[in-house]
């Protein structure tokens, strides 16, 4: 090929891509036309113009030109979130100080200081919201909690944001995938959910699942579209006769289906122990209407429920009235379960078309930035917004030292679903639901919580750590002689408990181990030695705790008291002491011994990780090197299950499974160390399994299962419990396997026993 026609296929190249970013642009363009906003399309024009030379040259890992991400920001903020001219010109600049040489100065100077605003709070948290170190990417959290409370606009636009890389995450490496599948279903997903963008909200959930266990997600997806057949059917014939109803009260309506996402049926199939076919609410109804008078739509939701409920038996536990107590989110709805002609229970939600609004763009519909009425601004009256940014200020007013704590403590007390409790004079709070009588103290006042000793919920006297029900009325007792106890932490609930609890103790502690160290130093001192960290580290040791502190205050508290084996400890002379152990232990095993020498076997042969190792390719787990990683037991892994790497502090190997609880915290707080992880194993081990079985007692039950799993499988089985009570009995079976198809056998022959109603495999 000549130098010409290099020159010519480049052209050809860089003409087509102007012409997909135009095309791109134009699409954006048209989508803000359509709006309800002011149509302010210099501005935008002006911003994307600007975006296109500032990121020029610059291609993503999918090969595309840079800019065509901005825009895609833009199109979500403008068309899913229905934000306004400010949003999407913040949207297309969003990278442009980060990733170019302008400064938010110039974009200041150029278009303003609102936007100027919005772009320099993305810029504070770009990158993801998590640094290389735990500390650091608490800290960026908390600059995006902070700057959500100078203007909601720049965490929407982070989410949509998010949502593209999401979309566009198949170009990154597996590592990669993980880490930020994690961080979105960590908190980006709740996140969106707590400002009721729950069409979003489901989409990062599914995109997660499916990069997380892609083999899980085809399996729903196709059993989906499998049955949707079979749900149109049932749809049809539902509705037919409620439609009836409707057209006779002249109603303007839609009826939609909503199906479960694949996401929030594999989390029912984990939780419940089920399979597919056993989870009968996929289908749900949707009733959306026009009001005929717009502040009577409450009452007329309940005049649809009263028409449908002639129509079909409801459930008399399952209805869910979001309508005079909306969701912290916003939401509003009416929700009622009905039994239907086929004998299936369908959830069906009515509500208002604005309501249908709130509940799918959540705040982004609720306080609109229509800039001929607010000027951009939050209105004033908008206390359910202001609430929660009041909890997120206070939450950061005194955070966790520790990172994963600080999340937990965000998630607790921002993504929690709610109840409503009563004070004593009938004010209503809104509180997350699992919290006790204590957090409702604390939510109250910091003293009332500190010296409460117990309370009456509905007239009745209750300890602090009684759980409070939607409807509650609470009433605290307190005594000024009352100090908060360390036990506390473990029955609180919100955030804001246990932060303020944990704050009390560690001032309470800090005096406490202060005594401490001037009882260690005293005591050195007597012995005509100095304080050193040398000699720290062998007395935490000796005593087997971690932390200096933590030593300093069980010498406070007096739950350790030096004496002469310290003293023989800081001068070496225990050493002896401990060969005469070691040789009593290799005469007579069952002291222990050879679970010792395992232990230090393990860890003198387990990998550790270098400076060149590398981290984008998948860790191979085989028979060869299964003894050098780490297997915590947090989740117990078998071949088979979706695994990933996380390199600890010790530069160990561990493996977890990927929906493992421990795992998430880890992909949120530490993604620059998780490493994709792949089983290559040859049914040569064998792993632990336990399968729980529940069913009809018969004389040769136990004889049936132990067939199905010895004979047929040639499988050992380590332990069998079986408690039989009035003919129903529940039993556990722990089994050595190869791997997680092996159990998947198992269960599917156990089914075919009969009486055994019900099996599952504890995960």
């Amino acid at each position: 090929m000549t130098m010409d026609e290099v020159d010519q296929k480049e052209k050809e190249r860089e003409a087509k891509e102007a012409k997909m970013v135009d095309d791109a642009f134009q699409h954006l363009l048209d989508t803000y036309l359509a709006s309800r906003h002011r149509k302010k399309v210099d501005i935008i024009t002006k911003a994307f113009n600007f975006a296109r030379q500032a990121h020029k040259g610059v291609r993503r890992l999918s090969g595309e030109p840079y800019i065509m991400h901005p825009i895609a920001v833009a199109q979500i903020a403008c068309e899913e979130m229905g934000l306004g001219s400010t949003s999407i010109c913040a949207a297309l600049l969003h990278d442009v100080v980060e990733d170019t040489d302008y400064t938010t100065e110039d974009i200041q100077n150029i278009f303003g200081n609102k936007i100027a605003q919005i772009v320099d709070g993305l810029t504070k948290i770009s990158g993801g919201i998590f640094g290389d170190k735990a500390s650091a990417q608490a800290e960026n959290f908390k600059k995006l909690l902070l700057t959500m409370s100078d203007d909601i606009r720049v965490i929407l636009i982070k989410i949509c944001d998010r949502l593209h890389n999401m979309r566009t995450l198949a170009s990154q490496p597996a590592n990669k995938q993980y880490k930020i599948a994690g961080e979105t279903l960590y908190i980006y997903a709740p996140l969106a959910n707590r400002l009721g963008l729950n069409k979003i909200k489901t989409e990062l959930e599914n995109l997660s699942f499916k990069f997380e266990h892609p083999e899980e997600y085809e399996r729903i997806t196709q059993k989906l579209s499998m049955t949707k057949e079979e749900r149109d059917k049932l749809f049809d014939t539902f509705t037919a006769p409620i439609r009836e109803a409707l057209d006779k009260m002249g109603l303007q309506y839609t009826i939609k289906a909503r199906v479960k996402s694949p996401y929030s049926i594999w989390c029912k199939m984990q939780n419940k122990h089920v399979t597919f076919d056993e989870i009968y609410d996929i289908l749900a109804v949707r009733i959306i209407f026009v009001p005929k008078v717009r502040e009577d739509e409450i009452n007329e939701c309940f005049n649809i429920y009263v028409a449908i409920s002639k129509i079909y038996k409801s459930h008399p536990d399952r209805l869910r009235d979001w309508l005079n107590h909306p969701k912290a989110n916003g939401y509003q709805a009416l929700h009622v379960t009905l039994m239907s002609k086929q004998g299936q229970w369908i959830e069906v939600q009515i509500r208002s078309d604005h309501m249908d609004e709130v509940a799918e763009q959540g705040f982004a519909a609720h306080w609109k930035y229509k800039d001929k009425e607010n000027n951009g601004e939050i209105q004033e009256d908008d206390t359910e917004l202001n609430d929660w940014l009041r909890t997120i200020k206070e939450i950061l007013d005194d955070p966790q030292p520790d990172a994963m704590d600080f999340l937990d403590a965000i998630k607790l007390n921002l993504f929690a679903s709610e109840i409503f409790v009563f004070t004593p004079k009938g004010e209503i709070k809104t509180m997350p639901a699992g919290c006790t009588a204590l957090d409702f103290a604390f939510q109250i006042h910091t003293f009332l919580g500190s010296h409460c000793i117990g309370a009456k919920v509905n007239h009745k006297l209750v300890p602090l750590s009684h759980k409070l029900q939607s409807g509650d009325q609470v009433e605290i007792l307190t005594s000024k002689s009352q100090h908060v106890q360390p036990s506390w932490i473990n029955f609180v609930y919100t955030a804001k408990a246990k932060g303020k609890i944990q704050a009390i103790l560690r001032r309470d502690n800090r005096e406490i181990q202060k005594q401490g160290e001037i009882m260690l130093d005293d005591w050195l001192k007597a012995n005509d030695l100095e304080l050193t960290t040398s000699i720290l580290d062998k007395l935490c040791d000796f005593h087997d705790i971690q932390k200096h502190e933590d030593f300093f205050l069980a010498l406070g508290e007096k739950t350790i008291i030096l004496g002469d084996k310290d003293l023989d400890e800081i001068r070496g002379k225990n050493k002896k002491k401990a060969t005469n152990t070691s040789r009593w232990r290799k005469l007579v095993p069952f002291l222990g011994h050879s679970k010792e020498k395992e232990e230090e076997n393990q860890k003198s042969s387990l990998y550790i990780v270098g400076k060149d190792f590398n981290k984008k390719k998948p860790v191979i787990i085989n028979e060869e090197n299964i003894s050098q990683l780490v297997f915590p037991k947090c989740c117990h892994p078998i071949p088979g299950d979706d695994v990933l790497g996380y390199i600890d502090n010790k530069n160990q190997i561990e493996i977890h499974k990927r929906a493992c609880p421990v795992a998430s915290k880890l992909k949120s707080s530490f993604g620059n160390r998780i490493l994709d992880a792949k089983w290559d194993m040859h049914k040569i081990l064998f792993f632990d399994a336990t399968i729980e079985i529940h069913g009809i007692d018969r004389t040769g039950m136990l004889l049936d299962v132990a067939q199905v799993i010895s004979a047929q499988m040639n499988v050992n089985i380590h332990r069998i419990t079986i408690s039989s009570d009035q003919g129903i009995f529940d039993g556990t079976i722990e089994i050595r396997v190869h791997d997680r198809d092996d159990v998947k056998t198992i269960i599917e022959n156990l089914k075919k026993i009969d009486d055994l109603q019900e099996i599952q495999q504890i995960m």
